[in-house]
């Protein structure tokens, strides 16, 4: 059950669902373009497909700020948590923007949440999260400290806290 009682579907069909969050509400911006096999049989982008911009949303930020050296970063993100809501269809040819932000700063953790948005539309198609757990590459059974460099980066995909002054 959701918020007041209602399942997720309920809130869908009574239209009390949130309004999608706009480009506004993002801190960094990477945009690619849709593939002809990104499209199923409906006529658009498969559910899976969006997972899959999340990831790569998510990696190549951290790429772009350095603080993710694919073969010797000695602290990795495994995504622990993962959710996506839909309010819009997106289809091959449309472009993709995903905004990206953080959600929560934790001491090993980091909450990415990810807006997509189809071609210049300002309101999100879809919006999602990826959580993060840091973790030593060589030995993953437990949670590391988030490296200072990622903290920082991160911090910069923080939103202002529309309570405080």
């Amino acid at each position: 059950m959701g918020l007041a009682g209602t399942t997720g579907m309920e809130r869908v069909l009574s239209g009390k669902r949130p309004q999608p969050s706009t480009r506004a509400d993002y801190r960094w911006f990477l945009s690619m373009s849709t593939r002809w096999m990104d499209n199923d049989v409906y006529g658009h982008v498969n559910n899976v497909t969006y997972y899959s911009f999340f990831d790569t949303a998510v990696a190549r930020f951290l790429l772009a700020n350095g603080v993710l050296d694919l073969a010797s970063s000695t602290v990795v993100g495994l995504v622990v948590d993962t959710a996506c809501r839909y309010a819009a269809p997106i289809a091959f040819p449309d472009e993709v923007t995903c905004g990206l932000r953080c959600g929560r700063l934790g001491s090993s953790s980091i909450r990415y949440e990810i807006g997509i948005f189809r071609n210049d539309e300002d309101r999100a198609a879809a919006e999602g999260h990826f959580v993060h757990v840091y973790v030593e590459r060589a030995r993953q059974g437990r949670a590391a400290p988030l490296p200072a460099a990622l903290r920082d980066a991160a911090a910069r995909l923080l939103m202002p806290d529309p309570a405080r002054p």
